[in-house]
Parts: C-alpha cells; sequence; structure tokens
C-alpha cells in the first residue's frame, strides 16, 4: 500500500515537471524574426506582429540587428540556423540571395490584393530580388535640430557639408552606404548620375574628398534610434537617419527636429528567409502575412515608410496615435522627390565589400 501511494506520489510530481515545459509541437510553435529595432520594431509590432500572432497562435521572438550579412552567414557556416525571417536592405538581400544564405521567395504564393488582383501585379515596379519579399520604401535623410537654426534653415544636401554657413558636429551613419552618395550630390553630381560617378575610381575619390571636408565633426551612429536622441541633446545639429525615425521623434515626442528631403536616397526593404532555417513552413506564413495589403498599409499608421503595394497605397490614411495625414511624409510622395537618389543595389553588391574597407581605413587615416 505504502508502495502503490509512493509511487502516485511519484506519477504526479513527474506529471507537474513535464507540465512545466512545452510539448515539443509548442517548442516548435513560434518563430525569430530579427528587425531594425526602435520605433520601427514597434510600429511593426503594432502593424502585423501582433495580429499575425492572435490570427495563428504562431508566438514571435523579436531580435535585433544593426544591418548586414555577417551573423547569417555566420549562422550558415556552424549550421546552427536561429533566425528565421529578417527585415533586410537591398544589397544585402542580393548579396545574401547570390552567396546562397537565403531562401527564395516566389510572389505567386504571396497573398491577393483585397480586389483579387495578383500579388505578382499588386507590387509596386521596384527592384527585385529572388530572395526577398518586397515590403516597404523607406529613404536616408538628413534633418535637423530647428531651435539651433534661429534664422537661416539648412535646406539642402550642400548646407549638411557646409561648416562655415552651418558650424557644428554631423552625425552619420559608420557605413558608406548613403554617405558616398550624400558626399557626391553635396559636390553637385545631378541624383540620377551619382552611381555613373561611383562607377569610376574618380567619383570614388571625390565622394571620400567631400567627406574629409566633415570628418572631424562627425560623430558616427550605428543603430537607427540614435540620431533622434543625439539631435535632441544637441550633440549635433544635423544628422543622416531614417525618415520614419525622425518622424516618430517629432510626431510623438515633440522634438524640434526637421527632415531636408534634398537628395535623400531612397531604398527598398525586404522580408527575406535564413537558409537551413528548420521552421521554413512557418517563415513562409509570417513573410505572406507581413506583406500583405493590410499589414503594409497599417505599418504607415504607426511610421512614415512607403509600402510597396499598390493596394496599401490607396489605403494610406492618418496616423493612429497623432491624427497626422502620413502622405506627405512618406519619403515617396511627389513633393519630397525632387531631387532623390534612387539606391543602385546592384551596385552596392558588387562594390560592399571593397568599399567597407576604404571606408574602414580612410576612418583612421
Amino acid at each position: 500500500m505504502n508502495t502503490i501511494k509512493a509511487s502516485t506520489r511519484l506519477i504526479a510530481a513527474l506529471a507537474a515537471v513535464i507540465a512545466a515545459f512545452p510539448s515539443a509541437a509548442q517548442e516548435d510553435d513560434f518563430i525569430t524574426v530579427v528587425s531594425w529595432g526602435g520605433s520601427y520594431a514597434r510600429s511593426s509590432v503594432k502593424a502585423y506582429h501582433e495580429r499575425f500572432v492572435e490570427e495563428t497562435g504562431i508566438q514571435i521572438k523579436l531580435d535585433e540587428y544593426n544591418g548586414g550579412l555577417a551573423q547569417v552567414r555566420a549562422q550558415a557556416e556552424t549550421g546552427n540556423v536561429t533566425w528565421d525571417v529578417v527585415d533586410m536592405e537591398a544589397g544585402d538581400t542580393l548579396l545574401g540571395c547570390d552567396e546562397g544564405l537565403l531562401e527564395t521567395i516566389d510572389y505567386e504564393t504571396l497573398p491577393a490584393a483585397p480586389d483579387g488582383t495578383p500579388a505578382t501585379e499588386d507590387f509596386l515596379d521596384v527592384f527585385d530580388v529572388d530572395c526577398g519579399a518586397k515590403s516597404l520604401i523607406y529613404s536616408t535623410v538628413y534633418a535637423y535640430n530647428d531651435t539651433l537654426f534661429p534664422d537661416l534653415k539648412p535646406a539642402t544636401m550642400a548646407d549638411f557639408f557646409d561648416l562655415g554657413k552651418f558650424p557644428g558636429r554631423r552625425g552619420m551613419r559608420r557605413t558608406p552606404n548613403a554617405n558616398l552618395e550624400f558626399a557626391l550630390v553635396a559636390d553637385g553630381v545631378p541624383a540620377d548620375q551619382v552611381y555613373e560617378a561611383l562607377s569610376s575610381e574618380e567619383g570614388i575619390a571625390r565622394a571620400f574628398r567631400k567627406l574629409d571636408i566633415i570628418k572631424d565633426k562627425v560623430v558616427w551612429w550605428e543603430a537607427g534610434a540614435q540620431p533622434p536622441q543625439m539631435l535632441a541633446d544637441g550633440e549635433v545639429v544635423m544628422s543622416t537617419a531614417y525618415n520614419g525615425r525622425i518622424f516618430n521623434a517629432w510626431a510623438l515626442e515633440k522634438q524640434p527636429l526637421t527632415i531636408v528631403w534634398d537628395g535623400q536616397v531612397l531604398a527598398t526593404g525586404y522580408q527575406v528567409i535564413v537558409a537551413g532555417t528548420p521552421k521554413l513552413e512557418l517563415a513562409r506564413q509570417f513573410v505572406a502575412f507581413a506583406t500583405s495589403t493590410r499589414s503594409l498599409a497599417n505599418l504607415t499608421k504607426y511610421i512614415s515608410y512607403g509600402p510597396l503595394r499598390r493596394s496599401s497605397l490607396a489605403l494610406v490614411d492618418k496616423h493612429e496615435e497623432t491624427g497626422i495625414e502620413m502622405e506627405p511624409h512618406l519619403p515617396n510622395a511627389p513633393q519630397n522627390m525632387a531631387n532623390a537618389v534612387l539606391e543602385d543595389p546592384e551596385w552596392w553588391a558588387d562594390n560592399q565589400d571593397e568599399m567597407n574597407e576604404r571606408f574602414a581605413a580612410w576612418l583612421i587615416k
């Protein structure tokens, strides 16, 4: 009898221990989504992450990074793939696809527009990559703290490089991307001829010479959340930044920040799936959900990045928390496109490693 009671108690204890751990099915019922952090990640969560979890029951573990392929390469080399879906820039997406680091994505499997238009026809005709589902268009701009310029205001890319006319420290991302384009526009190269210039040694040298002018006054940033804070704190008087981060600091935090759209570098963001993920089908399900008409339209309620579906553009309305009309704040709004540089992902895919090395050497020179 005592033996039976002891066994009963042991079975009950084991049952309690087992119940404390998720089943194998439960353990597998989540994906790791990697994003850029800060206000963009929060906007993505509100726009479609929460709804995805609610509608599918699949949980999301949200991680963040500062771009590049280093971590994806490391996971591929070790065979320990822990990331499933990543928000990725165009050049990295193209390069990652070429290196076999990313899964291919068939647009025919993505959801149609509400009126039945196939996804293959609904997405805007911008740079197509076999391994990326187009999601949004964003831009790298520069912005300034309005309180620091009570009279004359910066208005052109040339003003960002003019320390005589506008003295003070500048913020720039610690990368050659966008900085080389900005330098050439500031030096008088027409926006539509920037990559033609960068395709010659003379053009690259010209860009670095222009950067030399402000190098000693630059505070370098790496995470997208840094520029708005640097501007608000007065650590810099101007900074390059992602347009959506500046919008949120202005709209939500009431920071006196102004965007200069002249010379903005427009870029495309993609949802990509890391090759070798053991959760491939769940990842595909998330990418389809994240790039649906409703999800991309919802994103504009929280941050000023333009959706890359025609059906989503038709639904752009007001900012959820402030009621601000969003169309004028999108980087691809007609009034903001007058002197925009359209990023060339192929040029960056071909030249990224070399430019990284040259930029790193220039930084310590």
